[in-house]
C-alpha cells in the first residue's frame, strides 16, 4: 500500500493563470494568434533562471549571435513566471525547461508555448545523507520528490528504473504521478516539496531526487549522486519559445547555434568543473 503526503505549494499555476489573465488585458485572443512575427527582430528577451543553463546560453550561445548583431536582455524570473512572461509576449524564450514542464504549463495555464531543440542537460539524481547506495532501500522509507508536475514525473519513472515501484501499464512517462504507482514492495512514504527545499533538506528524507540544475545551484557535488536518470524525450531540456513566434528567423538563429559544431567545440574546451561532465550532450 503506498503512502503519500503532500507539502505546501508556494507557487501554484492558478496565481500564473492570474499572471497571464492581468498581463493580457486589452488583447483579445484574435489579436495574440495574429500578432506579426518579423525576420527582422534583433533585441531579444530571455528568461534567466538561476543555474548552468542561463549560465550556458550567456557565455556560449549568446556570444555566437552577437555576431550576427544580435542583443540580448535578461529577465530574472523563476520558471513559472518566465512561462507565464513568454505567453503574454513580455519574454521572447526559455532555456530552463523540459517538454513535461512545458506541457503542464500549457495545459493548466491556457499557454502555447512550444520546443523546438533540445540543449544539453544535466540529469535529475538520487542523493542520500544516511545511505551509502541505492541498495540500502528498506521497509517504510521517506523519499523527497520534486513538487512540479513535470520534475515529479521524471522522480517516478527513475524509481521504477531502480526497482522501488512499479507505474501501471500504459502510464504516460511524462506525466506519471503516484496515482500511477501500480506496486510499492518497500511501502515507500513520498514528500512532494520544491526541488530546491529537497537539496536543502536532505538530511530529513532516506532519499531526495534532485534535478541537474539545482544540485548545480546548491553546490552538490555530483559525483556524490547514487544513481543518475536515463533522459527520455520529454526530459530534456529545451529551447522554448510561444507558438506564434516559432518560425521566426531569431529562433531559428538560436536553434542553429545550439546546433552549431561552434557551440559543442566550445562545451567540449569548458566541460570542466563548472560545466561538469554529467552533462548530456543531445545528438542532433
Amino acid at each position: 500500500m503506498k503512502r503519500f503526503k503532500k507539502a505546501v505549494v508556494t507557487t501554484t499555476f492558478a496565481a500564473l493563470i492570474g499572471i497571464i489573465g492581468l498581463t493580457g488585458c486589452g488583447k483579445t485572443a484574435d489579436n495574440a494568434a495574429s500578432a506579426s512575427v518579423t525576420d527582422e527582430k534583433t533585441e531579444i528577451v530571455y528568461g534567466k533562471g538561476v543555474g548552468p543553463y542561463s549560465e550556458l546560453f550567456e557565455e556560449a550561445i549568446v556570444p555566437i549571435l552577437e555576431k550576427k548583431g544580435y542583443t540580448f536582455t535578461a529577465s530574472e524570473l523563476d520558471l513559472n513566471q518566465a512561462d507565464a512572461a513568454i505567453t503574454s509576449g513580455d519574454v521572447d524564450l526559455s532555456v530552463e525547461q523540459h517538454t513535461a514542464y512545458m506541457d503542464a504549463f500549457n495545459e493548466q495555464a491556457g499557454g502555447h508555448l512550444v520546443a523546438l531543440s533540445k540543449i544539453p542537460t544535466v540529469p535529475a539524481s538520487i542523493f542520500s545523507e544516511k545511505h551509502d547506495s541505492i541498495g540500502e532501500i528498506g521497509d517504510g522509507m521517506v523519499v523527497a520528490v520534486p513538487q512540479d508536475a513535470g520534475n515529479q514525473a521524471r522522480a517516478y519513472v527513475m524509481l521504477q528504473d531502480i526497482g522501488w515501484i512499479t507505474l501501471k501499464e500504459g502510464t504516460d512517462y511524462a506525466t506519471a504521478s503516484t496515482e500511477d504507482i501500480a506496486q510499492n514492495p518497500y511501502n515507500l512514504e513520498f514528500y512532494e516539496l520544491q526541488t530546491n527545499y529537497i537539496a536543502t533538506s536532505l538530511s530529513d528524507f532516506d532519499y531526495g531526487v534532485i534535478t541537474g540544475s539545482i544540485v548545480y545551484n546548491a553546490g552538490i557535488d555530483p559525483s556524490t549522486a547514487l544513481f543518475n536518470e536515463n533522459l527520455s524525450e520529454s526530459f530534456w531540456l529545451q529551447v522554448v519559445v510561444d507558438e506564434k513566434n516559432k518560425d521566426a528567423q531569431w529562433v531559428k538563429d538560436i536553434v542553429e547555434a545550439y546546433q552549431s559544431e561552434e557551440f559543442l567545440t566550445w562545451l567540449r574546451e569548458n566541460n570542466g568543473p563548472k560545466y561538469s561532465e554529467l552533462w548530456s550532450i543531445p545528438e542532433y
